[in-house]
């Protein structure tokens, strides 16, 4: 999937109100951003890296295609002198040292890695000590996830490859990487349909707080609160 299709997705009603709700939870999750050094795991082209920039952060994002980051540059061009960055590279072998990151952020990443135990090792690891981890991902118990399994069924070799977690996957994921689960959201309770997300849009918010049930966006912040709690941590 490349650059044009999050422009074809954004440019519709059901992916305007669906990215709007989703980069909410995650701003929410992360801030303060003041002069925090995150780094954006997939960052695709450059959306979310851009608004951490923009709410002053020194933002980093990572993304193994290569259009995709040029997508993200060109996203940059008009901000110039914006505190942002893009790199290529894996998120199983990160490309940065030991406790560089204030906070590290995937979004709808670990959903489509054969190795999300690899990936958030390796996070916790460019963590700092007192950093967090944002994790937002694809809730299994959804009519979201009920059609994208279907069409995996039906051939897209997308959604045949991804996954879809619960809260308590999640929750474990982190934990194995030696991390401590701070908070967790849910997100986009609406069917995949643009009217109804229009005018349900306006309790995503209360619905988050109270259940992740039905909700297909599960976002997760985990603490590394020392530097030996990272298993395998030198």
């Amino acid at each position: 999937m490349g650059p044009e299709a999050y422009t074809r997705w954004r440019a519709t009603t059901l992916g305007a109100v669906t990215e709007v709700l989703e980069q909410r939870v995650i701003l929410e999750l992360v801030a303060p951003l003041k002069d925090k050094r995150v780094l954006d795991l997939g960052s695709g082209d450059g959306l979310l890296t851009t608004a951490v920039a923009e709410r002053g952060a020194r933002a980093v994002g990572l993304d193994i295609d290569r259009s995709m980051l040029r997508a993200a540059t060109v996203r940059l061009t008009p901000r110039r002198g914006q505190p942002a960055r893009f790199v290529q590279g894996r998120i199983e072998q990160l490309p940065f040292p030991n406790a560089m990151f204030d906070v590290v952020v995937a979004v709808t990443v670990l959903c489509f890695l054969p190795d999300p135990t690899a990936a958030v090792r390796e996070a916790a690891r460019v963590l700092r000590p007192g950093g967090r981890l944002v994790i937002g991902d694809l809730g299994r118990w959804s009519a979201w996830a009920a059609r994208r399994r279907v069409r995996g069924w039906l051939g897209s070799r997308l959604w045949h490859a991804a996954h879809f977690s619960t809260t308590a996957e999640l929750s474990a994921l982190v934990e194995r990487a030696g991390l401590s689960v701070e908070t967790v959201r849910g997100s986009v309770y609406y069917p995949p349909i643009g009217f109804l997300a229009r005018a349900l849009a306006p309790l995503d918010r209360w619905l988050g707080l109270l259940t992740t049930a039905g909700a297909a966006f599960i976002a997760l912040a985990a603490l590394k609160e020392h530097a030996d709690d990272v298993p395998g941590h030198i």
